[in-house]
């Protein structure tokens, strides 16, 4: 499932630039950056996501999308999708996460159950490659809501 044609590419090229402290800003060749910092108590000043936390945000969108996606070629009514990623880091180093908990957060009009059923399980077994990478080192888990 291709989501738009600046996908042609497998291949990716982020720069990563020490600001000051513990941050950094990351940017494309297309112009867009984040800011990433770490937490006070590890030397940071708090002004940015965590390279860890950018990860549940990488999956959220990933799963975000194929989901919309799939929810309109399914002719859903989607009007609504809120993504709450949450992960647990093991404490030995590097501190991977174990545990990553994804629930979504449905609303629209007659959303039909196994539709969103379906659609969660496609991003999660096949489209989202953020979710297969985290695979690899964590167990990965769902939930749903449909309001």
């Amino acid at each position: 499932m291709k989501r738009g044609v600046e996908e042609k590419s497998s291949s990716a090229i982020i720069k990563v630039k020490w600001i000051d402290g513990m941050r950094f800003v990351a940017s494309d060749d297309k112009g867009h950056s984040i800011v990433m910092d770490d937490s006070k108590e590890h030397g940071g000043e708090g002004s940015g996501f965590s390279p860890m936390q950018l990860l549940l945000a990488a999956l959220g969108g990933c799963t975000g999308m194929d989901v919309v996606s799939i929810s309109r070629k399914q002719t859903q009514k989607l009007t609504d999708l809120e993504i709450l990623v949450s992960g647990e880091r093991v404490s030995d180093f590097p501190r991977v996460y174990g545990k990553v908990h994804v629930e979504y957060k449905l609303r629209g009009d007659s959303l039909r159950e196994k539709a969103v059923q379906r659609a969660i399980q496609l991003s999660e077994d096949k489209y989202c490659s953020v979710g297969a990478t985290i695979k690899k080192a964590a167990k990965l888990s769902h939930s749903y809501s449909v309001q």
